[in-house]
């Protein structure tokens, strides 16, 4: 049992030892046994970005990550998502309930804001209701990718204009824009979406700000829009989107880029053929 105790604290140390800015913190994790342990330190733990050790005797885990990449929220998203509850995000019903028998905890927990929620409804207090029928809770969520969205249009803007240097300045806001986001705001559909797009979307946002050569940029705005597409699909915008798609780009494979303006105004080739494209879906 020391052997095994020792081997596994080499191999927590030597794991942590290759995270950069590291950061440690424990926090309860809710689950019952070695299988939940493995799924819980797998849906947690990135390569050289966060490592989870959890104990099932007293369910509580080790969270070490780099505090310049990534967060406890983050972590703690990805495990609820793999259907283990902690005190802060709950597992959907549905992933909870496909969680072989041996692994379904009893799920006592509730995140801050459900308390936060049964203490306004005990105390019967209105004084900070919205009566306009929106929340103030229901406008942070729709609020989190807003700036996201506004950026990624100002690089589609700058792209038709073919001004790279506008398009870099502009990316490297939607990369500010996309650090800021409060991953515990968004619902849990949006969330999860969120995070299938997030890594890509910061590489190609990364890419666009790194050059001004605008052909480089537009190969990777191609593939930005695929994953902007995929999110506000998912969250939705204020106001109507329209999805265009350009026939000639990429060697005549063709492209799509989302716009708030249904009038065609095409990013890929700007003045050379402004007008090429057409309207394939309006997102409401």
């Amino acid at each position: 049992m020391k052997i095994v105790m020792a081997i596994t604290v080499l191999l927590s140390t030597t794991i942590n030892a290759q995270i950069k800015n590291a950061t440690t913190e424990q926090v309860k994790i809710y689950g019952n046994c070695g299988m939940c342990k493995a799924k819980i330190e797998k849906a947690g733990s990135i390569k050289k970005i966060a490592n989870v050790d959890w104990n099932h005797d007293t369910q509580m885990a080790t969270l070490t990550y780099d505090s310049k990449k990534t967060n406890q929220d983050e972590i703690l998203k990805r495990i609820a998502l793999a259907g283990y509850d902690s005190d802060k995000f709950l597992a959907p019903d549905d992933v909870y309930s496909n969680l072989h028998g041996c692994c379904q905890y009893d799920r006592v927990a509730k995140t801050s804001a459900n308390k936060e929620a049964d203490a306004a409804a005990a105390s019967e207090d209105h004084s900070n209701h919205d009566h306009s029928g929106t929340t103030a809770t229901e406008t942070q969520k729709e609020n989190q990718l807003e700036a996201v969205f506004d950026k990624y249009f100002g690089v589609k803007d700058a792209l038709i204009a073919s001004d790279g240097s506008k398009a870099a300045i502009v990316s490297k806001e939607l990369l500010t824009a996309v650090n800021a986001v409060k991953m515990d705001k968004l619902d849990m559909e949006v969330h999860t979406v969120w995070m299938k797009v997030l890594n890509t979307i910061k590489e190609d946002a990364e890419h666009i700000s790194d050059t001004k050569d605008v052909k480089h940029q537009r190969d990777h705005f191609a593939t930005l829009s695929k994953d902007m597409y995929t999110l506000i699909k998912a969250s939705r915008y204020e106001t109507p989107v329209y999805f265009q798609f350009c026939p000639m780009f990429n060697d005549g494979k063709g492209a799509n880029w989302l716009s708030k303006e249904a009038a065609v105004k095409n990013p890929y080739y700007g003045a050379a053929m402004l007008s090429c494209g057409k309207i394939v879906e309006t997102i409401k």
